[in-house]
């Protein structure tokens, strides 16, 4: 990073002398600002644009600076605004088209397929014993909670919780849902 220039900063800015006190800061503090400014932003690039700017401001209103000693904050509040102008003005594009981009997700399973997994599914479930079977259908099926399927079968929730884990250990091991289970891939 470089000081401005001795001369004018910009065409039409001859007015502004040169401020050898202001070179000597900017080589003093450049450093420290500078870290600043990437504090601000994500590229490091984009920090040294932004330090420079701020800079620039700081170089315009060098004579109207009344006390030196607070340059430091004078140059970090224009680091502040300059980015926060920045932000306000950015463009977000938006972009007219005939259809929606297809999400990039996972593809639909085929329906064929959701089927077999269904009624395989629910042959597994119709060889669990009845208590069980019960209760997987309460949960599952009709997705009612824990408590409301001890409620509507008149047990506890523990009683609940423990037969629909053995149940659930049962399908997992049925036979019948394990070549369903490897096409879908768990």
């Amino acid at each position: 990073m470089t000081p401005p220039p001795s001369g004018p900063v910009c065409a039409g800015a001859s007015q502004y002398a040169s401020y050898p006190s202001f070179s000597s800061y900017v080589r003093a503090r450049g450093p420290v600002l500078l870290r600043t400014a990437r504090s601000l932003t994500a590229n490091p690039s984009d920090a040294e644009d932004l330090l420079q700017t701020a800079l620039t401001k700081t170089f315009v209103a060098w004579e109207r600076i009344e006390d030196h000693r607070a340059l430091d904050g004078y140059v970090r509040r224009a680091l502040l605004n300059t980015r926060t102008s920045q932000w306000r003005k950015r463009k977000v594009d938006e972009f007219v088209c005939e259809e929606l981009p297809e999400p990039t997700g996972l593809p639909e399973p085929d329906p064929a397929e959701r089927q077999v997994l269904h009624d395989a599914m629910w042959r597994a479930v119709l060889k669990l014993p009845e208590r069980q079977r019960q209760m997987v259908v309460l949960r599952y099926y009709e997705d009612l909670s824990e408590a409301q399927t001890a409620e509507v079968l008149g047990v506890s929730v523990g009683t609940v919780k423990s037969a629909v884990s053995r149940a659930l250990g049962k399908l997992r091991e049925d036979p019948e849902l394990t070549p369903v289970r490897w096409r879908n891939g768990s």
